[in-house]
């Protein structure tokens, strides 16, 4: 591996353990067994490895602020500015400044002033060799995709880094991680709504290569298998509009009639579902009378009006402000965003160990929706 630099993650991959336990068996510190600090070594050896000597002494040292990279969509969602500011608000109580990262570059690029430095065959900022690792002392990746491109290179920054949800690609581990149970808020959903009297119910699913939207797809499907009931899956963009929701609803429930509960994934789109639902005529609610169907003059005035029970896997003010309010998995985002700057201060200030993963709890809010 002469033709590039070799990296950490060079070594990692060749030694089959995570970056931090090379950068641990290289430096001598942490907690490494002797055997695997011997194999490391003699790996970084074969390889070729030389520390950056000046990146080493910029990580002892601190730059007073820490990064944040959201998805390309979170400035359209209310979930992720709250989780920003929850971040922003526990990390300056360590005393760190928060940088918000350009969501289309890596490590500062996207056409940001941070975007200076040698690129990478991908028109990125390579983050071993651009200034992020001079700038901040550790990093929050939150709801990392696998087709972000900008993800592995924040991996491989040289910095502690911490993800909100887990990575689900090839690339070395985060050094932390804080992630909820998306199977099982789910799941609480569709019992929830199958206890309400939901017999078909339905799931617009994130698309996506995130955990988040990854572990909704796979338990719509499961909890099918498992329970024996028949579950309309859709697939909606990761950051749905009201519009996108309410075209698929529509679309949904004119060829399945059948569909007796609609459970939406993305951030502020329940709404276009509870329109969709009056466009035919379609009662919301497990209480709401059956609608008067009109004499048929058109397909919609034959489709049957049955109630309809709506619910959101996160809630926000577009599912506490409608009409009627729609039962959602509260995520917490605000709390979800002081958690992982608490992780990410805790393996800075060496409070905790890095590979520490920590669980955040969701609640289920039942409203007039189902």
């Amino acid at each position: 591996m002469t033709s590039r630099t070799v990296t950490l993650l060079d070594v990692a991959r060749a030694a089959g353990v995570s970056k931090s336990t090379v950068s641990d068996a290289l430096q001598g510190s942490g907690r490494v067994a002797a055997a695997t600090r011997d194999r490391v070594r003699a790996v970084a050896e074969e390889l070729g490895y030389r520390p950056n000597s000046a990146a080493r002494r910029l990580r002892r040292s601190s730059t007073g602020a820490i990064g944040l990279h959201l998805p390309r969509t979170a400035t359209r969602l209310d979930y992720y500015m709250n989780l920003a500011f929850g971040a922003v608000e526990r990390a300056q109580e360590e005393g760190f400044d928060v940088m918000l990262l350009a969501p289309t570059g890596v490590a500062g690029g996207g056409g940001s002033s941070d975007s200076a430095g040698p690129t990478s065959p991908a028109g990125t900022t390579s983050p071993a060799n651009g200034p992020i690792a001079s700038r901040v002392d550790g990093l929050l990746v939150i709801d990392p995709e696998v087709d972000d491109s900008a993800v592995p290179g924040l991996l491989d920054a040289g910095v502690p880094v911490v993800t909100g949800e887990r990575y689900l690609g090839p690339t070395a581990a985060p050094t932390g991680a804080v992630i909820c149970d998306n199977a099982a808020s789910l799941t609480a959903l569709l019992d929830h709504v199958t206890e309400r009297g939901a017999r078909h119910p339905a799931v617009l699913a994130p698309a996506g290569t995130s955990a988040w939207a990854t572990a909704l797809r796979a338990t719509a499907t499961s909890w099918a298998r498992e329970r024996g009931v028949a579950v309309a899956l859709r697939t909606v963009p990761f950051a749905a509009t009201p519009g996108e929701a309410e075209e698929t609803t529509l679309a949904l429930l004119r060829t399945d009639p059948s569909v007796d509960a609609v459970i939406c994934a993305p951030d502020g789109a329940a709404p276009g579902v509870l329109r969709a639902a009056a466009t035919l005529g379609r009662p919301v609610g497990p209480d709401a009378p059956p609608a008067a169907a009109p004499h048929a003059r058109t397909a919609t005035d034959a489709l049957p009006r049955t109630p309809l029970l709506i619910a959101s896997c996160v809630d926000g003010t577009a599912t506490r402000s409608a009409e009627p309010p729609v039962t959602a998995v509260d995520l917490r985002p605000a709390a979800y965003g002081r958690a992982c700057a608490e992780l990410l201060c805790d393996i800075l200030a060496g409070r905790t160990t890095p590979d520490t993963v920590r669980r955040h709890a969701w609640a289920l809010e039942t409203r007039a929706s189902t």
